[in-house]
């Protein structure tokens, strides 16, 4: 289902992209750019038949406390939007930003960058907008924390910290 729309958009992605240094290929049909604090994931879907979808989701913080006041700001923010829309996940207590565009012969090159750069600029600034006014962690802190976590990881699987160096 939809498997050479699903081709020609990750082809389609890959040429309009792949010279970004901030662009990367997690894995197949899924991709990240980071502007700034935040990170934009692209998701290619296939839909209906033999059409695809560019999925684009930051996950802008998460460990948020949602309060009908923020949830009212995001709602009045959502109806100014050029690209995206924010939503909150209630598992990980989450604030996203999320858009899609048609993919396959209807993704435009100027179109779907126009989105990205928007979206990308838009994430960056409402991450800190979102921790600074109800706390929580933005997506660069969180990975920073567990590349830290795994380094301490290494380091301390290599040594027995409790016992000396033999001489």
């Amino acid at each position: 289902m939809g498997t050479q729309a699903v081709r020609i958009t990750c082809s389609r992605l890959e040429d309009l992209l792949g010279k970004s240094h901030a662009f990367r290929q997690v894995d197949p049909r899924f991709y990240v750019v980071r502007q700034g604090s935040a990170y934009v994931y692209i998701h290619v879907l296939p839909w209906e038949g033999e059409r695809a979808l560019v999925r684009l989701v930051a996950q802008l913080a998460r460990g948020v406390e949602m309060t009908p006041d923020l949830a009212l700001k995001l709602l009045r923010i959502n109806a100014s939007l050029r690209f995206g829309s924010f939503g909150w996940v209630r598992e990980g207590s989450c604030v996203t930003l999320q858009h899609t565009l048609l993919g396959a012969e209807n993704l435009d090159g100027d179109e779907m960058m126009g989105a990205l750069r928007d979206f990308a600029v838009l994430a960056d600034e409402f991450d800190d907008r979102v921790v600074a006014e109800a706390g929580g962690k933005t997506m660069q802190e969180l990975l920073a924390e567990h590349e830290l976590k795994q380094l301490r990881d290494a380091i301390a699987g290599g040594f027995d910290w409790g016992s000396s160096p033999k001489r």
